[in-house]
């Protein structure tokens, strides 16, 4: 570069730096510009021999992201520091974080650390799914340390995207896909609806360019027509408005790219078909006292003008959303037959909407009731404490709490709870408290008991009935939607599974003492290559169930005596794929590659995906191909995070059966003679049987004989043949069958 070059560059980062200060949305005092000029000047030389991948020095780009975060955002000063210092860490040997802590405080220097172990990663070269999700991982882990370390890699992402034309078009697609799967519904989640419209408008840019620029150039072409609609919408309650005394102003706000495609692929239409490509949204001032009073009444003079649509109807204003989101949204019948959202705010409602966590800050007062957003956290962080979760379920995990509209549900005392759309009663006992949750025995919605999967509706007062003796079954995990019941539940069946195992391996143990095997490290490998197990866990916990019987292990032992036989068998086991036909002979892996979609568990035809290979046991989803029907594919499969980005309509869930998870339903018929107390001998047989769900039982009795129905569900049919047996030991029964 030439000096001229060089000069006029210094002058731009100067203007940029200068700009900066003038932009914040909080207002800054002599002591937060010197900490944002100290910062600033550390990361001019931190990055003075650095260059974007476009050419422009490195430092446009901490400037940038220190700007969105000062302005679009309107964070303070620390987090105006530590945008700038984000990357120096990482980027520059000179600078460490204890250097950053020496020069800025403990808090600028652990939200830079926050944002350089999420960078560490993310600079990976040819990342596959399970290490992008361990990036993902890391990041969303750093809610624990600081929120804005999150709030800050948003602003550093938004930046990211809008400069992405130098890069290679795989490497866009790449970047665009992973914001539309974590970022924009982040974004979302924490309230920055600006930014999650920005993001999700620039990823659609890069991931279906044709379709990007279709859409804006219609919607470029259609703005002179909008514009004139709010005006003539307008014009017809300025007159009311102006009457009542409000200061307001009215303004269209056009739909995003993204969502304008959304519903042309949902709904199937065209860009013209698409009637709401725009909101009206009329803001007035007002002190906090009357704002709601004042909603009403804007709220009245709209629909004493326009017909509105009453099912459209959204108070944000009486319960706000989970980020703190304030407004009346209503849709009314505009000019020409054309439905309208017509949007009221106050200004402090709509900073809310824009600024999000930042503007709530502002506008609290003294006692008042602890921030939404720290609340969301606070949930957020109870339902990611597992730290035995893999990151791709950690990441999927997460994801159900993103984009979650919300309903309001009331205690019985009337204390309002928020819950995530479509969260059923056992939901709502976990979100109570997870000892409430774990005893759960059932649920009254309104005075009537309901099941547990019974999906919950705004308004409704809900009551958990508990038990000491109830406990999490695995059927609970179809049962629920929020991420905090699904990580609660699946960790008590790990320890269960945990306690029956070692319960297991005692019994197992013994049975082979009598069968003069030693219970070590060589004999329990034997037996799990031999019932095709994977892990020792798994031949533990089988015994303990009894799906592992005496036969079975006598089988074990006669062929483990003849070395020749095991070693040719093992050969041909690793040559040959199981076939279906072998698999319903040996009773413990029955149905074990058998695939079932979605909650019902439907069998379908599908496929195998060349990408990833999965195997029986594997975790999977289907996909729904345009001309190959469902193509199966590993959850931490290369092109899971494309499918799942841009594709989420068509994904489908999916899961192995495994028959020691399996539960069957059967029937079992009696007969005999009656005498007294002989339910009370039948039931005491099949309870001191564990893991028996009895979900009917019926007798009638004539002339001194009986009969009865019991309806059970089992595991397995050793288990059920050991209840048959013990059953005809009672005295007095003649006949038991299963039906």
């Amino acid at each position: 570069m030439s000096e001229e070059e060089i000069e006029k560059e210094n002058k731009e980062i100067a203007k940029a730096y200068k700009n900066l200060l003038k932009v914040s949305y909080t207002t800054l005092s002599d002591d937060d510009k010197k900490l944002i000029r100290k910062a600033f000047e550390v990361a001019l030389d931190g990055h003075k021999d650095q260059r974007r991948k476009s050419g422009e020095a490195y430092i446009f780009h901490p400037l940038a992201v220190a700007r969105i975060v000062a302005q679009e955002i309107g964070l303070d000063a620390t987090s105006i520091a530590a945008a700038l210092l984000h990357d120096v860490v990482e980027d520059c040997e000179e600078y460490s974080i204890d250097d950053i802590e020496q020069l800025f405080g403990e808090t600028v220097a652990r939200i830079v650390d926050g944002l350089t172990k999420i960078s560490s990663l993310s600079k990976e070269q040819d990342m596959d799914v399970s290490l992008q999700a361990e990036n993902f991982r890391k990041m969303l882990l750093t809610l624990n340390d600081d929120v804005r370390v999150i709030i800050i890699k948003i602003a550093d992402r938004l930046h990211n995207m809008q400069t992405m034309d130098a890069m290679r078009p795989d490497k866009q697609v790449k970047i665009a896909s992973e914001t539309l799967y974590i970022y924009a519904p982040l974004a979302h989640r924490i309230g920055l609806y600006n930014i999650k419209t920005e993001l999700e408008d620039l990823a659609l840019k890069y991931t279906e360019p044709e379709v990007y620029n279709d859409i804006l150039l219609k919607t470029k072409e259609s703005k002179e027509e909008q514009d004139k609609y709010i005006e003539q919408f307008s014009a017809v309650i300025k007159k009311s408005l102006d009457k009542e005394d409000f200061n307001y102003t009215i303004k269209g706000r056009p739909k995003s790219i993204f969502s304008i495609r959304k519903k042309m692929v949902t709904q199937g239409v065209s860009f013209d078909e698409v009637y709401d490509k725009f909101a009206i949204r009329i803001i007035y001032k007002s002190d906090k006292q009357n704002e709601k009073f004042l909603a009403w009444k804007i709220y009245s003079i709209v629909t004493d003008h326009f017909r509105p649509n009453p099912l459209r109807l959204r108070d944000w204003i009486t319960s706000p959303k989970g980020t703190g989101y304030e407004a009346l949204h209503i849709t009314v019948m505009g000019p020409k037959g054309n439905w309208v959202e017509v949007q009221i705010r106050s200004e402090r409602m709509n900073e809310i909407a824009e600024k999000g966590y930042a503007a709530h800050y502002k506008y609290k007062q003294g006692a008042e009731k602890t921030d939404n957003l720290e609340n969301w956290i606070n949930r957020l962080q109870e339902a990611l404490e597992n730290p035995s979760l893999n990151a791709v379920d950690f990441v999927e995990q997460f994801k159900l709490n993103l984009y979650a509209q919300e309903i309001f549900v009331f205690t019985p005392a009337g204390e309002l709870k928020s819950l995530p759309k479509g969260a059923t009663s056992l939901d709502f006992a976990f979100h109570i408290h997870t000892e409430v949750g774990m005893h759960t025995r059932g649920a009254r919605v309104n005075g009537k008991l309901v099941p547990l999967s019974h999906e919950l509706k705004s308004g409704d007062q809900v009551e958990i009935i508990t038990s000491e003796s109830s406990k999490p079954n695995a059927n609970w995990l179809n049962y629920t939607t929020t991420a905090r019941a699904r990580a609660k539940i699946k960790s008590a069946l790990r320890e269960d599974r945990k306690l029956i195992a070692e319960e297991g391996k005692e019994v197992l143990r013994r049975k082979l003492k009598q069968l003069k095997i030693t219970l070590n490290e060589s004999s329990v490998n034997h037996l799990v290559r031999h019932f095709k197990l994977k892990t020792s866990l798994d031949l533990f916990y089988r015994v303990g169930i009894g799906s592992i019987d005496n036969a079975m292990l006598k089988d074990f032992a006669a062929s483990r005596n003849n070395v020749l036989v095991s070693f040719i068998k093992n050969k041909i086991t690793r040559k040959q794929t199981i076939s279906k036909e072998q698999i319903d002979k040996d009773e413990i892996t029955s149905n074990y590659d058998s695939l079932v979609f979605g909650k019902e568990g439907e069998k379908l035809d599908y496929k195998l995906s060349n990408c990833c290979n999965p195997i029986p046991g594997d975790d999977v989803f289907g996909f729904l191909t345009v001309s190959e029907g469902i193509k199966v594919h590993k959850h931490n499969c290369p092109n899971a995070l494309s499918l799942q980005s841009n594709y989420a309509y068509r994904i489908m869930q999916a899961k192995w059966i495994d028959s020691s998870q399996q539960e069957y339903a059967t029937e079992i018929r009696i007969s005999g003679i009656d005498h007294m107390g002989l339910v009370n001998d039948i039931t005491k047989v099949i309870s001191n049987n564990l893991h028996i769900n009895m979900k009917s039982l019926s007798f009638e009795t004539d002339d001194g004989i009986f009969s009865g129905k019991i309806k059970l569900v089992v595991k397995n049919k050793a288990l059920l043949k050991k209840i048959l047996d013990n059953l005809k030991k009672i005295n007095g029964i003649d006949k038991v069958s299963r039906v």
